[in-house]
């Protein structure tokens, strides 16, 4: 059960009547209004409509919202549900400001174009009730792993910047300028990197983060991330970029220094991304210090005097 409370669907009945009646049908989504997510008609993209929310505990809310995407109140033409092949969440846990969501076994049945717009339906939902802003979604006892057989962690709604309305299979090419290390590994290097072909369902910020992995491509340029570290989660909200790594981004480089590493990440978010500045956590700690020398627990600014040639 994960070792910890888990709220049972059993344990929050909600009536059909009323409460599942917050959807009205061709009526559109104002500004800041209250919306649920399902599934286009024909499957290949979101469709936001306009719903009532509720009051209560967030246990009543995360169920109503769950019942409510299962279930649309109207059969519609214009779209259905996004818990496609008999998918179901079988329990729900709520944890501060996240909740982790149990699926059954069925959830391996999705193709990937139904996998990744039924979490994308169900995040943008679910974070609309206020004090919750992470979902995470579970198979059995298992998380939910990635293409690249890593946990897909904490999502929020900023890993998901497709457009209602926009295809699934949307792919974009961009310009992004990157900070590695020099050859000592006590300076940045800026490189601009050109054509970069990545998916519009994720955030500029995780794309900034993967291509840092990636390492450089130009010479007098050398990595900074170690390259088996793994990206638990990344959100932006309120222009603060929230990164959290696995264990694994501290075995850097004997010859990178700290705060080289650390503001190869700030300075390329924040000069590629929306943000302003960059949280970094480790397995969810931050209130840490990396190397010994640069403090964590505090959101970070870019920092142009370790750039190489800046004055």
């Amino acid at each position: 059960m994960k070792g910890k409370r888990i709220v049972s669907f059993l344990l929050v009945i909600l009536m059909a009547s009323g409460l599942l009646s917050g959807c009205r049908r061709g009526e559109q989504v104002k500004q800041g209004e209250f919306g649920l997510f399902y599934l286009s008609a024909d499957k290949t993209e979101l469709v936001r409509i306009a719903g009532e929310k509720k009051d209560g505990s967030k246990a009543e809310q995360v169920q109503y919202v769950l019942d409510a995407l299962e279930k649309p109140a109207e059969e519609s033409e214009d779209y259905q549900t996004p818990f496609q092949n008999d998918v179901r969440v079988e329990e729900f846990e709520i944890d501060g400001k996240q909740v982790d969501l149990t699926f059954n076994e069925k959830y391996t049945s999705l193709d990937a174009a139904e996998e990744v717009l039924l979490r994308a339906a169900v995040v943008k939902s679910l974070v609309q009730i206020s004090g919750i802003d992470y979902v995470s979604f579970y198979i059995g006892e298992e998380p939910l792993m990635a293409a690249d057989n890593t946990p897909v962690g904490l999502m929020s709604n900023e890993d998901f910047i497709q457009n209602v309305g926009s295809s699934l299979h949307s792919y974009q090419s961009t310009s992004l300028t990157l900070y590695f290390a020099n050859k000592d590994g006590d300076k940045l290097v800026k490189e601009t990197v050109n054509n970069v072909r990545y998916n519009s369902n994720i955030s500029m910020e995780r794309l900034v983060i993967e291509q840092l992995l990636k390492g450089p491509s130009s010479s007098g340029a050398y990595a900074t991330i170690p390259a088996n570290t793994k990206i638990l989660s990344v959100s932006t909200r309120d222009q603060i970029c929230y990164v959290n790594f696995d264990q694994e981004l501290m075995n850097m480089k004997s010859n990178v220094k700290p705060e080289i590493l650390i503001y190869s990440i700030v300075n390329s978010i924040v000069e590629s991304g929306m943000a302003g500045q960059v949280q970094i956590s480790i397995n969810g700690e931050s209130n840490i210090n990396f190397g010994e020398s640069v403090p964590l627990d505090q959101p970070l600014s870019r920092n142009l005097d370790l750039v190489e040639g800046e004055k």
